[in-house]
């Protein structure tokens, strides 16, 4: 996965994707999302950060189930008791992490939980009940999708144009195969 250049038939797939018809939000434009890396000391992987910049800033269509999210948004159903986000500072897991098998105590778990949901990644939307995709923006899963939900965390098996396709290919989020 090149997370630094966005190949043509990544692109291409993005383009068909997110059509005139079904992007939502129009594109922010290179100069915006140079300004919102500036912010936030990151730099987006590729091909979302051309997808942003160039075809659309989210999408009522989807991916996920309630539509991609603009990139300075959150999902309706975040909340307003989170933490502050801070994209800089390295996305805390590099393996699936279920809270049931995880035997540490309370006071050991919330500040993982809080650093999974809040640390390294951008919110691309939710599924409902709790279930967030995130792309990793910083730290060696860097370009990755990621569910993330209370009960634990799983990586997706493709970065954001794999994970894309899966969702315009009409497979649900359980199957990636």
């Amino acid at each position: 996965m090149d997370t630094e250049h966005a190949s043509p038939e990544d692109l291409a797939a993005l383009r068909a994707a997110f059509d005139v018809g079904h992007g939502d939000g129009s594109a922010l434009g290179w100069e915006a999302v140079r300004a919102f890396e500036a912010r936030h000391g990151v730099v987006l992987p590729e091909p979302y950060r051309t997808l942003v910049a160039e075809i659309t800033d989210g999408s009522f269509q989807g991916p996920p189930d309630f539509g991609l999210v603009a990139l300075e948004e959150l999902p309706d159903d975040w909340g307003d008791e989170r933490p502050e986000r801070d994209l800089s500072r390295p996305f805390p897991l590099t393996s699936a992490w279920l809270r049931e098998d995880d035997d540490r105590p309370e006071e050991e778990l919330a500040p993982l939980r809080a650093h999974v949901f809040d640390h390294g990644s951008i919110v691309l939307g939710t599924d409902g009940c709790g279930m967030y995709w995130h792309l990793v923006v910083t730290g060696p899963q860097r370009g990755r999708i990621w569910n993330i939900t209370g009960e634990g965390a799983c990586p997706f098996d493709a970065g954001f144009a794999g994970w894309v396709g899966h969702w315009a290919a009409g497979k649900p989020w359980f199957d990636v195969s």
